[in-house]
Parts: C-alpha cells; structure tokens; sequence
C-alpha cells in the first residue's frame, strides 16, 4: 500500500487525537445493551470493526449478535458454525453479555448450555445442550436445548425452536432492521409445567422438557414417513402445551406461520431468561437504536449523557 500523503496523514492523526478525547483507541469497538427492566446498563467490548479516515463504519454485509445472560445461574452458550463466535463457545455469569458479528451468508444456530464444568483447556461435560466434551462447539447441541436459528441474507430469517426440547428461556430481538422483524422466542420456563414422562430430572429438579419425539420416536410425533409434510403433520398434546406457554417459538416441525420471521439489515440481542417485552438497545456507529417502546424516548432523554461517557468508562476498565 502507498504511504499516506502528508494532508491525509495529518487527518488522520486529528482523528486519532479525537478519538484519544473521546476515550477510544485505534481498534477498540463498544457496544451498549440497555436493560429498563433491571435498571442498569450491560456493557461489552469487542474488536471486529476498523477505524478508517471516515470514523468507524461496519461492514454492510454484517450482523452484530448481542448475546445477555439474564439467568440466575452461569450459562455456556453453544453456537455453529462458530468461526465468528469465539470458535462456538462461551462462558455467561449471570448478567454478563459478549458482542459478535457474523457475515450475511452464516446460517447457524444459537442456544444455551447448562451445568457444565470445564476445565482451564476447555475439556468438561454439560447437563443439558452438550455439544461433545469441549467449551467450543463444532456439532448442534444435544436434545433438549432451546435453539435460535439464523439464516443471514438480503432478507434474513430466524427463529426460536422447541422441537428438539426445551432447557432455558431464549429470545431472539432484532433491532434497526426493515420488515416484520418480530421478537421471537420462549420467556416462559417450561420446566416448572413440563408433563412427568418428558421431563429430564437431576437431583429430583426438571433441568430440561424433552420432545414427543425424542420420548416416543413414532412418526407422528417426529413428523416422518407418511407424516412427513405439512399436511400430515399436525400439532400433539405435547406440542401445544409449548405453543400455549410460548406462542412465537416452534413446537413442531411444521409450525411455520406463527414461528419464523424476516426482517432485513438487523442487529439481533439473543437473551437467555427474559422476558419477550424487555426494552434493550445497541449503540454504535454514534447512534442509538432500541426495540419499539414507550420508554426509548425516555431513555434518549435520560441516558444519553452516560452514554457520551461510556467509551472513557470502559479504557477505565480495561
């Protein structure tokens, strides 16, 4: 590459001087997630986006996933293809979250695992969602597991599944996007209600609701053979006790009118244990985005001086 000429090098080093006064480094990338209902702000920092002559700008052909851990307990969220999530594996305490982009192209699937102990090079095993013996993921998730589903596109789709079963609650909210963009998911903790004979048990608690199908393999309830379309397939007993708690989330394999949704050009914040309705926000590119509510205009008005301060907070973290 040619050397900068000595007028857009001079530019540059202004913008690197404003953004040392802004508190941000070459490199560094913030991102805010806003939470009413709590009453305090989710902070996270990631590293996929470049600084340029024009200030930072994100690849027109990404998405940026949010993903919050809003239950009481630790999570080990699972995704594939990882390449673009840390390799498929994380760790979440409670009220952490963590920030990706993944290219338009990526069809992959989110979910989360529970009672895992892993060791310091990632070996462990998980009581419900285990994908193998590694933190890192490169196959699905073992039933029963929640499961968010993307495929990105012009017009993304995406979806939250009860199919394989059910372990945590997982919603999928897509902010600043075009089109129906609907809140997908299951905020409701199926455990509590899950019928005896499809409930996975552990220490005498439900950790997980398995599916009719994984239960009873008749093809039914899977959905194959000569029910193996839209036709013959129908909803069961078991799959509308989860479409009755969990109206926007799939509970069979045909489910699709009221279960898969569009929308184009979105961030998506994927929460484990919240509720559908929750206010949450991104902020980036220097403008704040929120999921419709009464309370986003409040939250311009309220938090919008916190937000200036944020990127000198986080240096101060680091």
């Amino acid at each position: 590459m040619p050397p900068l000429s000595p007028k857009l090098r001079e530019r540059e080093r202004e913008r690197e001087r404003e953004r040392e006064r802004d508190g941000i480094r070459r490199g560094d990338n913030w991102f805010t997630s806003v939470d009413f209902n709590s009453g305090f702000i989710r902070i996270s920092v990631f590293t996929n986006m470049s600084w340029g002559l024009l200030g930072p700008k994100l690849s027109e052909s990404a998405r940026i996933f949010t993903l919050i851990n809003d239950c009481k307990e630790t999570i080990w969220p699972g995704i594939t293809p990882g390449e673009n999530f840390n390799g498929g594996g994380i760790e979440l305490k409670p009220a952490q979250s963590i920030v990706f982009t993944a290219p338009v192209g990526w069809v992959g699937r989110i979910w989360g695992r529970t009672g895992c102990n892993f060791d310091k090079n990632g070996n462990g095993t998980c009581q419900t969602g285990s994908c193998g013996s590694s933190l890192k993921c490169t196959a699905s998730g073992k039933p029963p597991a929640s499961l968010a589903e993307f495929t990105l596109a012009a017009v993304d789709y995406y979806d939250v599944s009860l199919v394989d079963g059910f372990n945590i609650p997982l919603v999928v909210t897509p902010i600043n996007g075009r089109g129906n963009c609907s809140i997908a998911g299951c905020d409701r903790d199926l455990r509590t209600t899950c019928p005896s004979e499809i409930a996975v048990k552990s220490g005498g608690k439900t950790v997980a609701c398995r599916s009719a199908c994984d239960v009873f393999n008749t093809d039914e309830y899977c959905c194959r053979g000569v029910f193996g379309n839209p036709i013959t397939c129908h909803d069961t007993y078991y799959s509308r006790i989860f479409k009755a708690a969990c109206p926007t989330a799939y509970s069979y394999a045909y489910d699709d009118p009221t279960s898969i949704f569009t929308c184009s050009g979105t961030d998506y914040i994927v929460t484990f244990c919240s509720a559908r309705n929750q206010t949450v926000c991104t902020y980036h590119n220097n403008k704040l985005y929120c999921n419709e509510s009464s309370n986003s205009e409040m939250l311009v008005g309220l938090w919008w001086p916190l937000m200036l301060a944020l990127p000198v907070m986080i240096n101060l973290w680091r």
